[in-house]
């Protein structure tokens, strides 16, 4: 936290002890160690113990992480630099339970917290897990993609947050806060150099006052990684080696023209490049231990898979489209002309204006405007193998299931909220929330994959069919909250949000195959006409806060969630969408509302002098109408649901000890999850069935996982200290997929991150070697089947986490 941000977080309202603590935290210059209240900034290693507290916004407002009610798990910017963690999917290793998975033609990623989170196949469906980036809940995951930097904190909320943070809060959220002007001209500086995958980066930020009043603060970053996938041998793709760069550049604008009013700005740019879209995703042979073929025409084509059957050796097949398939693609499209050869690009711009205006002595006025805009387009062939045979036994691309999705996102919202800061017993906040969105989802794919048979002999596409789902939402809610002191160490607090949203969705399809005119497909020229949704909702949640003493907290807490249902954006002109615009009706592609319900109990201590934490919280929700999205891989079509009833109980324990050795300290995680569907949950099954998944686990659900950190701080001189660290983290397994009572089960597996450096206390500067998944574990995200099965196959694709990865790091600041 920099010194300006310590001061604001002062003059924030906040009233008695909660402002001595806050201010005493702020101005300590505190970056956290995951889930402990502990500075690991080293100088303030002689600051009284009292001053050593993390804080968080989990209730709209400055409160330490020790005394708010809320289950938060906060990870400080020097803990995300130190391990070089600059990608969502790396917290993973910090905090149990939450599951990560970036990539894919939809929504472009997934976020699931103790066992639920939303498909990362369908751009329709709104996280779960709500993404918020400096007080803006974005809608999109591609915003993860190119990861973050230069952050000041980041924080995972578990349970449901929908009183204070609104639609997509259902099952936690991760909210990160970007670092802001410092009061004095700083500048930074990174470099390093990753030696698995070929990498480099590099960072930098100049910040400081413009002004007595308006603080600036430029950062940038470019990384560049070579070898992020490696092909397996005879792979027919002419990029060997598939690659990525992505680019974040930020300007942050802070303005304090009196101590009643403060304006706060932030512009970022991201640009993300790809050589294709599935990311790690590989091939599992299934129990028959045969690589299946690419079945296409009922057998009229039926090509080799290529792929060999080592799941876990990270070398990749992904073979460029076959040339039957790869000629003509409908314009306009970035994908055509590039010959069938994967790729990927995303822009992204955002904007956020917040400002904070004391009307008097106890109220304040919050303001935050939020402004995305998203242009992304890329081009994959979704059979994940095949190839075709050539002369002298040479391979030519053979992939099949192409598509070129366009997704562009334009989105805006505003939040007004106005607190109190009274005397006496009383305080409350009043808040309104209105969404504008506008999600284009323009894509031409092969589902049939007929131009093995020719081109379409009218226009000379290659592709199957064009279509267009255009989604408008509107979302309008007003919350309000309280918190009573019922006695000097009893607090009652809660409240509710009310919310309205409305969905409505056009449907196009400009072409189709003229070898696939008739009945079965839609007809080219088809257009829905308006297909709307709409719900509203009522969220109240309640807390009773003890405080037993200065150090000791027990809260109970009765949550409720919300996430607005709506329509499906994935259906496809041969199956789902042809049924639907033959009979006019529409209502098959509406998946509805999810909501969850339950509680917690929590005990947050600290003991010792506060050099020991201890947090723990139990918990118990149902989810109801949980929207699931698979994929079936026989009839090639997505597969849209809610769940009868999701439900999850479990207990969280974080606990830190700074120990007597000097410099040392130790914190650790730990998570039991118990995630089962409780009601009848119908999934399609083989030869048409059904299958009722009542009483199985639910997915990413592992039942137990952890973690311990250790950081050593050990000074060589005054000039001179020595860093050490490693964290840890062990999962004890999960199912990896919602189809049927045999989908694939990641084993137990454990990670570990190591960092060693050398530098000026005062962070001057520092040299580094950081290793993270230094055991090189491989282990399964999700898993579905593999499209294009023939008969009888059960070939699987597994999405997995990356690699070893080893930086060689210098930084400056001066």
């Amino acid at each position: 936290m920099t010194m300006l941000h310590a001061r604001i977080a002062c003059l924030a309202r906040s009233g008695g002890f909660r402002r001595a603590l806050l201010c005493g935290a702020a101005f300590s210059g505190m970056a956290a160690m995951p889930g402990v209240a502990f500075a690991q900034d080293t100088e303030g290693a002689e600051q009284a113990p009292e001053d050593r507290v993390i804080v968080v916004q989990a209730r709209r407002q400055n409160e330490t992480l020790q005394e708010v009610p809320v289950t938060v798990t906060a990870i400080g910017g020097e803990t995300l630099q130190r391990y070089n963690i600059d990608q969502v999917a790396d917290i993973t290793s910090r905090v149990p339970t939450l599951n990560v998975q970036v990539g894919g033609s939809g929504s472009g990623g997934q976020l699931s917290l103790r066992g639920v989170g939303s498909s990362n196949i369908s751009a329709a469906f709104d996280s779960a897990v709500a993404f918020e980036y400096d007080g803006v809940v974005v809608s999109t995951m591609r915003m993860v993609q190119a990861g973050f930097f230069d952050v000041e904190q980041v924080d995972v909320l578990r349970g449901p947050q929908s009183l204070f943070f609104g639609k997509s809060a259902t099952a936690g959220v991760l909210s990160l806060r970007s670092a802001n002007p410092t009061p004095n001209w700083e500048v930074g500086m990174r470099g390093s150099y990753e030696f698995e995958e070929k990498g480099y980066l590099v960072s930098g930020y100049i910040s400081g006052p413009l002004s007595d009043t308006l603080g600036i603060r430029v950062a940038a970053q470019f990384n560049d990684i070579d070898e992020f996938m490696l092909m397996q041998d005879n792979t027919p793709a002419v990029n060997q080696k598939r690659g990525l760069t992505d680019f974040i550049g930020r300007l942050t604008l802070d303005w304090q023209p009196s101590d009643r009013f403060r304006s706060n700005f932030k512009l970022q740019y991201t640009k993300h490049e790809n050589d294709g879209a599935l990311g790690t995703g590989e091939v599992f042979c299934g129990a028959n231990g045969v690589a299946d073929s690419i079945f296409l025409l009922g057998g009229a084509v039926n090509l080799p898979a290529g792929y060999d059957c080592n799941a876990f050796d990270q070398r990749y097949y992904t073979t460029d489209s076959a040339g039957p398939l790869a000629g003509g693609v409908p314009t306009p499209s970035k994908a055509a002309g590039r010959n069938g050869v994967p790729f990927g690009e995303t822009d992204i711009w955002f904007g956020r204006l917040q400002f904070e205006l004391d009307l008097s002595d106890t109220l304040s006025l919050t303001s935050v405007s939020g402004l995305v805009s998203m242009d992304a387009v890329d081009f994959e062939p979704y059979s994940y193998g095949g190839f075709i045979p050539g002369p002298n036994g040479t391979r030519l691309p053979g992939g099949a299931g192409s598509s070129d999705p366009i997704n562009k996102l334009e989105q805006y919202t505003q939040e007004v909220r106005l607190a109190s800061d009274f005397d006496g017993a009383f305080n409350f906040m009043l808040g309104a929330f209105y969404e504008d969105r506008t999600i284009t989802f323009d894509t031409s794919q092969q589902g049939v994959n007929i131009s093995f048979l020719g081109p379409d002999p009218a226009t000379g596409f290659t592709y199957d069919w064009d279509k267009t789902h255009l989604t408008k939402t509107e979302a309008l809610s007003f919350f309000g909250s309280v918190i009573i002191d019922l006695t000097d160490q009893l607090e009652l607090s809660g409240g509710v949000r009310w919310t309205d949203e409305t969905k409505v969705q056009t449907i196009a399809v400009p072409y189709v195959h003229t070898f696939l005119q008739g009945p079965g497909f839609v007809q080219p020229g088809f257009f829905s006409g308006p297909i709307p949704f709409k719900d509203d909702n009522f969220s109240p949640e309640a807390t009773l806060k003890y405080q037993a003493s200065d150090d000791i907290n027990i809260f109970a807490s009765f949550k409720t969630g919300f996430k607005s249902g709506g329509i499906d954006n994935s259906a496809l002109p041969s199956n789902s969408l042809s049924q639907a615009a033959t009979s006019g009706d529409f209502s098959s592609l509406i998946f509805q509302s999810e909501e969850a319900i339950g509680g917690e109990i929590g005990l947050k201590s600290q003991f010792a002098d506060r050099t020991v934490t201890f947090n723990a919280t139990a918990y118990q929700y149902v989810f109801k109408n949980l929207q699931v999205q698979n994929f079936n891989a026989q009839t090639i079509q997505f597969v849209t649901s809610n769940a009868g009833e999701l439900t999850t109980k479990g207990v969280d324990i974080e606990a830190g000890w700074r120990t007597p050795v000097d410099g040392l300290r130790i914190s650790s995680n730990l998570s039991y999850l118990d995630a089962k569907y409780t009601d009848d949950f119908f999934q399609p099954g083989g030869q048409g069935g059904l299958i009722n998944l009542k009483g199985r686990r639910g997915s990413q659900a592992p039942e137990w996982s952890g973690n311990i950190a250790v950081d050593w701080t050990v000074p060589l001189s005054d000039t001179l200290e020595l860093f050490m660290s490693g964290n840890a983290a062990y999962n004890d397994g999960y199912i990896t997929d919602e189809t049927s009572f045999d989908d694939y089960e990641q084993p137990s597996f454990w990670t570990l991150d190591t960092n060693v450096s050398v530098g000026h206390p005062d962070g001057n500067w520092k040299l580094s070697l950081v290793a993270t998944n230094l055991t090189d574990k491989i282990f399964v995200i999700t898993s579905g089947g593999r499209p294009f099965l023939p008969p009888g196959g059960d070939d699987l694709i597994l999405t997995q986490n990356r690699g070893r990865q080893v930086f060689a790091e210098v930084s400056f600041r001066f």
